[in-house]
């Protein structure tokens, strides 16, 4: 029996192809790393509205980060616990003032399931949609009344560099911040502290599995802290140059079915 290995997944970029379906080679080879005693789970910034299909497919029983480390729960034992760290609702009220002074396309805070548009936005309504949110759209200094699980400003990219100094020189303390890759430019924010590595340490200790077992796989901004972590943190060969660089290898692309690949080398699997 090999030693236990507990693998953590982001969707968009790696486990998923371009066109969001999982390669039938990826779900056999994690469907045999799981038959061999080996923990897989989902580590993504979406929702979990829109990542319970894949947790489904893979017919998982582990608890899975959502909003990249601010919302954490097992959906098939709820006695797990039900961890969300929010962001203060007076601190996202500050930031709708401040980007009142920027050009910016909309803001969007979600609350869990609840998706508050601050300008009515058909174009972005058609990636918020799924999982059926319950969406209202108005000024967020209105509507928005409770602390948001995550905040998105969504604005032009010779704008998007002067919000972020923004955002640092005055709520450094309270958030952490990342854009998006192209084509949006968007700026996530979520509380200061909360990443993906937070949610799979949490994981891990649940597990009983040290780092050095770990394996994490990603493809942006948002899976550094979780690849750091991993004693085997490996970036796809599609993701950006920072993540590449923090990896401790490079594998195929998401559409090469570099995940799967790396699993069968790495623990074996014929």
């Amino acid at each position: 029996m090999t030693e236990k290995h507990l693998i953590a997944l982001d969707l968009d970029g790696t486990l998923l192809k371009d066109d969001k379906t999982i390669s039938i080679k990826n779900k056999e080879i994690i469907q045999k790393a799981r038959a061999e005693g080996h923990i897989v789970m989902i580590a993504t910034g979406r929702p979990y509205r829109s990542s319970e299909m894949y947790y489904r497919e893979l017919e998982l029983d582990t608890p899975i980060v959502n909003f990249n480390g601010a919302f954490m729960h097992h959906p098939r034992q709820s006695s797990w616990g039900f961890y969300h760290e929010p962001l203060d609702v007076k601190v996202a009220k500050d930031i709708v003032e401040a980007c009142r002074s920027f050009h910016f396309f909309n803001i969007i805070a979600e609350v869990m399931d609840d998706v508050y548009f601050h300008y009515h936005d058909e174009k972005l309504l058609d990636i918020f949609r799924y999982g059926n949110p319950k969406i209202t759209t108005g000024d967020l200094q209105n509507f928005l009344n409770d602390s948001p699980t995550s905040m998105l400003i969504h604005t032009e990219e010779n704008q998007l560099k002067q919000i972020r100094d923004h955002l640092s020189q005055v709520h450094a303390e309270v958030i952490e911040q990342r854009s998006w890759a192209a084509p949006w430019h968007v700026i996530e924010i979520i509380k200061v502290g909360l990443n993906k590595a937070v949610g799979l340490k949490k994981a891990a200790d649940y597990y009983g599995i040290p780092a050095e077992r770990i394996i994490a796989f990603g493809d942006e901004d948002n899976d550094l802290e979780m690849l750091e972590y991993a004693g085997h943190g490996i970036a796809m060969g599609n993701a950006i140059e920072q993540v590449k660089n923090i990896a401790n290898e490079v594998t195929l692309s998401n559409e090469e079915d570099g995940v799967g690949k790396y699993l069968a080398d790495l623990l074996n699997i014929k």
